[in-house]
């Protein structure tokens, strides 16, 4: 009966394990409807590596999470935004 319990944690450890990334969060000025957030979402989904996009507009801040491995420069989102048409402020990560 052991057996049966020790299988599902090993594959959740495995899981979270395997998850395990960098979050960036970016300040962002010019981001003011779904229809901007829906422009940097898709720029951003062609980056390899990113698993999950998270867009306030409200606070201009852009949290893109990215799989084990991946690396997003500030060059590259400065790069990124202005190609945009917004206004790149500053990058912060972390391990998640």
């Amino acid at each position: 009966m052991k057996r049966y319990f020790l299988l599902p944690m090993l594959l959740l450890w495995s899981l979270t394990t395997l998850a395990a990334g960098t979050q960036y969060a970016m300040r962002v000025d010019g981001l003011a409807c779904p229809y901007c957030a829906y422009g940097i979402e898709k720029k951003l989904n062609q980056i390899e590596g990113v698993e999950r996009i998270d867009i306030d507009l409200e606070k201009g801040l852009v949290t893109v999470d990215v799989r084990e491995g991946v690396e997003i420069t500030e060059a590259r989102m400065l790069q990124l935004f202005k190609d945009a048409g917004f206004t790149y402020r500053s990058m912060t990560q972390q391990r998640l």
